[in-house]
């Protein structure tokens, strides 16, 4: 388990990595972008899948597998409506395979845009992969990245942000899969590894 200052440390990463992502997207945008974290989780993997909400939901999933100093899996979650949101913000048919493509880049801006903080704040090397964009129920697109890492995540981090689009509010959830052991590998530079709860 993680102890309360270790959550604190990882909310500043999450909020320091937003400011980035939200200039980032709001460029792509072209319009203004406030995003927040108001919940860092450290959870074993089933918990986190139901923080991150009801697996029966269908939501569009964007998975970045990380390379570099950490194996793992990036995985963002925009609910229907959320995505529904962006893409009218897009000027694009949700649903379409241009939709699919357009949430894919916000991912991949918001997935890498909290791993370049990350790596900064701990000195890891964290470079994503090529965003992959599924459209499923929550639980199917939990399982369908699982099974990419080889079952080898037994515990995630959970940021939930808060995004706000010329406000227009929109829910996306973060999960960062590490494989085995590499929760400590984030930790550890912060001087953080080993303290629980």
């Amino acid at each position: 388990m993680y102890n309360d200052m270790q959550l604190d440390a990882l909310r500043e990463l999450a909020n320091i990595a937003s400011g980035t992502a939200a200039t980032s997207l709001s460029q792509m945008l072209g319009r203004e972008v406030d995003l927040q974290v108001p919940r860092a989780l450290a959870l074993p993997l089933a918990d986190a899948v139901d923080a991150a909400g009801d697996p029966s939901e269908t939501v569009t999933g964007v998975a970045l597998p990380l390379e570099g100093d950490l194996e793992g899996i990036v995985l963002l979650l925009i609910s229907d409506e959320g995505a529904a949101i962006l893409c009218r913000l897009l000027g694009v048919e949700p649903g379409s395979d241009v939709a699919e493509s357009a949430l894919g880049e916000i991912g991949n801006i918001l997935g890498a845009s909290y791993l370049a903080a990350l790596g900064s704040m701990t000195g890891l090397n964290l470079l994503p992969s090529p965003p992959t964009v599924l459209t499923d129920l929550l639980g199917a697109i939990v399982a369908t990245v699982l099974a990419q890492t080889a079952g080898d995540c037994d515990f995630a981090f959970v940021l939930d942000s808060e995004l706000d689009v010329a406000g227009e509010p929109c829910a996306i959830s973060f999960l960062l899969l590490p494989a085995g052991g590499g929760a400590d590998e984030l930790l550890t530079p912060l001087g953080l590894a080993g303290t629980t709860a």
